[in-house]
């Protein structure tokens, strides 16, 4: 766990006023020609795939795949997702996705997301996508301490 989101620090931090800032995840991924739709622009539906990219990634920086989740009997369905585009993206095209997570309530999370332009930085697309925690049933439960601690 990197050292300023270790529990004793968030603590710390809380004690004295001051707001942790959000686990942030950075993943770069390069526009193949599959994900571009006739008018050369990448197809609307393959951001959500990046935002899927960068959710694991962001989980995976904090010790936890959603392998390992699964395993432990949780999982993390999307109930919600949202996308906002505004600038195209064409194959080719290097991007930097960036995924920062915060607890909603005990048993949601809400995962948040930056597509941005590596050449010049331009913002392409946000979005964000809401998450329940369901038990092997698929009741709701508790999320695990462990992401509790990280996303509080």
């Amino acid at each position: 766990m990197p050292p300023e989101t270790t529990p004793a620090r968030r603590q710390a931090r809380q004690a004295a006023g001051a707001r942790t800032p959000a686990p942030v995840s950075r993943s770069i991924v390069r526009v193949r020609y599959a994900e571009t739709d006739k008018m050369g622009v990448v197809y609307y539906a393959n951001y959500l795939v990046w935002f899927e990219v960068a959710r694991a990634d962001l989980l995976r920086s904090h010790g936890w795949s959603y392998r390992e989740m699964e395993s432990s009997g949780v999982s993390l369905p999307v109930i919600e997702a949202h996308c906002a585009y505004h600038r195209p993206v064409r194959y080719d095209d290097e991007l930097e996705i960036r995924a920062s997570g915060r607890l909603l309530s005990p048993v949601r999370m809400e995962f948040t997301y930056e597509v941005r332009h590596t050449a010049g930085g331009q913002v392409a697309a946000t979005g964000r996508t809401v998450h329940a925690a369901l038990d092997a049933g698929g009741r709701p439960r508790r999320l695990p301490a462990r992401i509790q601690e990280v996303f509080a």
